[in-house]
């Protein structure tokens, strides 16, 4: 009978660690979210080609006002309709103009002069704006420069009901379990090279956490730039590890989130 009881047990030990297994990263050892903002030509010409020939999945942080959006629509909406995640990053991408660094932020677009009322309101408007282009209801918020309030407030507190989660700009590797669904975690990229980008691939397939890069331009077409090559390198390294990385939009990745936290 020692047997057979060491072989249930054995069998139940290995049933009980895959389906913890199975709760977090789509049965995978970590998460990795690719995000672009800004909606830039880049974007469509040399990111989605590129997302599209490893048939990845990437959210796209779109400024309503853009006049990229305008001009290009239609790309746009075949990226949509080919499973990419077009996000919100705000009407006219809003920023605090009184803090260091800010002089690219001009008297209309000057966070800190804005009412909640109207973050608010604008953000919504660019929901309806993204709707018309896609067709869907659910989707993330990207806060513009990273900035949370006006004033005290917290303005996506308004929101919370309004997006599936919100992306921010605090680097950290995070446990779905303790992932601020209204500010989570992502690591700027700017000017670094591939074997930085990889480091941190490695780390969350290590630790069995959450990965969201953030990126600008991609091959030039922003101040704030990654190398084609260096981003290349990045996909390539995804692709071969797929089988351990669950590569995904930020809504799919923040529903998920979610449902993990609900069970708690």
């Amino acid at each position: 009978m020692k047997p057979l009881f060491a072989l249930l047990l054995s069998l139940s030990l290995t049933t009980f660690a895959k389906s913890q297994v199975d709760t977090s990263w789509n049965g995978k050892k970590c998460a990795v979210v690719l995000t672009y903002d800004d909606a830039i030509d880049v974007d469509i010409d040399n990111v989605l080609p590129a997302l599209d020939s490893f048939n990845f999945k990437g959210t796209f942080y779109i400024i309503g006002a853009s006049p990229v959006v305008a001009k290009r629509m239609d790309a746009w909406r075949k990226a949509a309709k080919n499973g990419h995640e077009l996000g919100n990053h705000a009407l006219f991408h809003p920023c605090d103009g009184r803090l260091p660094g800010r002089s690219f932020v001009g008297p209309d677009t000057d966070l800190s002069k804005y009412t909640v009322s109207r973050a608010v309101s604008e953000i919504r408007q660019n929901n309806t704006l993204l709707k018309a282009i896609d067709g869907k209801d659910t989707r993330t918020f990207a806060y513009p420069c990273g900035d949370l309030k006006i004033g005290d407030s917290l303005f996506y507190s308004s929101l919370h009901n309004d997006f599936s989660g919100a992306r921010g700009v605090n680097q950290g590797l995070q446990h779905a379990s303790e992932i601020n669904i209204d500010n989570i975690n992502s690591y700027m990229i700017h000017d670094k090279p591939a074997s930085y980008m990889i480091d941190l691939v490695k780390q969350a397939q290590r630790t069995g956490t959450l990965l969201v890069f953030l990126f600008h331009g991609v091959g030039g077409g922003h101040p704030l730039n990654v190398s084609l090559d260096a981003h290349s390198a990045l996909l390539h390294y995804l692709k071969q590890n797929e089988k351990d990385i669950w590569i995904a939009t930020m809504n799919d990745v923040a529903l998920k989130i979610r449902a993990i936290q609900n069970k708690h």
